[in-house]
């Protein structure tokens, strides 16, 4: 079987079992949901082409549990700075020169970045991510260093930094 047919139905398959959990099981659902299954498998083939990338799955479900631990901790800290007024807020930018080189890995970390509370990435120039901080006494890219990794590992490794959009290596 070729990597195609392996991307179009492991694609299919994941997206109808995500409709079968967000829908349900009845028979009309079940009927309504192949279509859309493929049509969201055609759309994806078609925005990501299967290639060399190779994400570890296993690695983005830990990712999961990761993410949402990081970001109770820093919505933690937000709410304190934010009604506690002996923590003041020391806003400013810091840019980041992110290691991923590839537009799709790099827009997938500035994606997972902005929705950890306390940095917002504003611009990227290609070589530097810049972020909007709440605290730049912190040591923010130290931290976005460790999220870096964790994305690149999830992403597959060093097979990340070389992805185009196209799939392509």
């Amino acid at each position: 079987m070729t990597e195609t047919w392996h991307a179009v139905l492991g694609r299919g398959g994941a997206f109808f079992a995500l409709w079968v959990v967000l829908i349900g099981t009845s028979l009309s659902d079940l009927i309504a949901g192949v279509p859309v299954a493929a049509a969201a498998t055609w759309v994806s083939l078609a925005l990501l082409p299967p290639g060399s990338q190779h994400v570890r799955l296993t690695a983005l479900l830990l990712l999961i549990p990761h993410f949402l631990w990081k970001s109770v901790v820093a919505g933690w800290d937000v709410a304190r700075r934010a009604l506690d007024p002996r923590l003041p807020l020391r806003t400013g930018f810091v840019g980041y020169p992110a290691r991923l080189r590839s537009p799709l890995a790099r827009n997938a970390f500035a994606s997972y970045t902005s929705l950890l509370p306390g940095t917002l990435p504003v611009e990227d120039d290609g070589e530097t991510l810049l972020y909007h901080c709440l605290d730049i006494e912190q040591p923010v890219a130290a931290e976005l260093a460790s999220e870096e990794a964790v994305l690149k590992h999830a992403l597959g490794g060093d097979n990340a930094d070389h992805i185009d959009r196209g799939g392509r290596r």
